[in-house]
């Protein structure tokens, strides 16, 4: 066997151990994800019942029977799925990001894993943040205002004659009028898509301060270029609020703001990672001591 051929090996070894490594962490995420998948689809019939309870609240206010319909035998069963599965994955969450960070971290520098730890806490603490304010404050304007297009009958199987219950001022004014009837019926499948939409598109965009952070940390962006490019970043977060909110202007204002508040607080993080980075390399002898700081 001749020197280059010694070396072959000697250089793949590491890399059978590391894709080794990677295999192990991934059955392990892989395993915390069915668990998690398992304990939320025991209690997937209250989670839904929690996703549901702003459009329980608001047929309520309108006198109307607080319940919603499967048009399908299997769509409640995948319907929970659906929930359990997303559930799933925020409760394998911290045992995902410990295996992946198990594994990045030997092949970091100790500042590195300093400054990339505190991201790894802070992301899905955003997300879960941005999910909470959707939930409880988009969801409901959003549905307040869908919902608000159509006749509420308060009591359907009265106004049929399903039952003895006595008919509803409402439904006697719809039966005796000539017009068009539209009830709500609400699907249990499409009800939830716009709920789980919601609380997708506020937790990613909860995200913004630790992208920007980060890129901020690996000098890809800096808080004066953030600054410089802020008008053309209200626009931006202007479209996305007019593509993930309902056509309700209070909705989309309200996204635009929180968006836009945080755009800001991402601009005064960035400055106070370069900060921290010109310091580092000034104490290194990397910059010079008359470098303009652009933070």
């Amino acid at each position: 066997m001749t020197q280059a051929d010694d070396h072959i090996e000697d250089s793949s070894a590491p890399l059978i151990e590391h894709l080794a490594e990677l295999r192990t962490r991934l059955i392990r995420c892989v395993a915390a994800l069915v668990v998690g998948f398992l304990i939320m689809f025991a209690v997937s019939g209250d989670l839904l019942n929690f996703l549901a309870a702003p459009i329980k609240i608001i047929l309520e206010e309108r006198g109307a029977s607080p319940q919603l319909i499967f048009t399908a035998p299997q769509e409640q069963f995948f319907t929970q799925v659906r929930i359990a599965f997303i559930a799933g994955i925020g409760l394998a969450f911290p045992v995902i990001a410990f295996q992946l960070w198990a594994f990045v971290a030997p092949g970091l520098y100790k500042n590195e894993k300093g400054a990339f730890l505190p991201f790894i806490v802070a992301a899905p603490a955003l997300f879960f943040l941005g999910a909470a304010f959707a939930h409880y404050v988009i969801t409901p304007l959003a549905m307040r205002f869908f919902i608000g297009f159509g006749d509420i009958i308060p009591s359907l199987a009265a106004m049929v004659g399903a039952t003895d219950a006595p008919v509803s001022p409402d439904a006697e004014e719809v039966l005796e009028s000539d017009e068009l009837a539209t009830i709500f019926l609400g699907s249990v499948r499409e009800t939830l898509d716009v709920s789980l939409k919601l609380i997708f598109a506020f937790g990613l965009c909860f995200q913004l301060p630790v992208l920007l952070t980060l890129l901020g940390q690996a000098g890809l962006v800096s808080a004066q270029g953030l600054r410089d490019v802020r008008k053309y970043a209200i626009v931006g977060i202007l479209v996305l609020a007019a593509l993930v909110t309902p056509p309700d202007v209070f909705t989309q204002l309200i996204l635009f703001t929180v968006v836009y508040g945080l755009y800001e607080i991402s601009i005064w993080l960035v400055a106070f990672v370069e900060r921290r980075r010109i310091a580092r390399l000034r104490a290194e002898g990397l910059l010079d001591e008359d470098e303009e700081d652009f933070a």
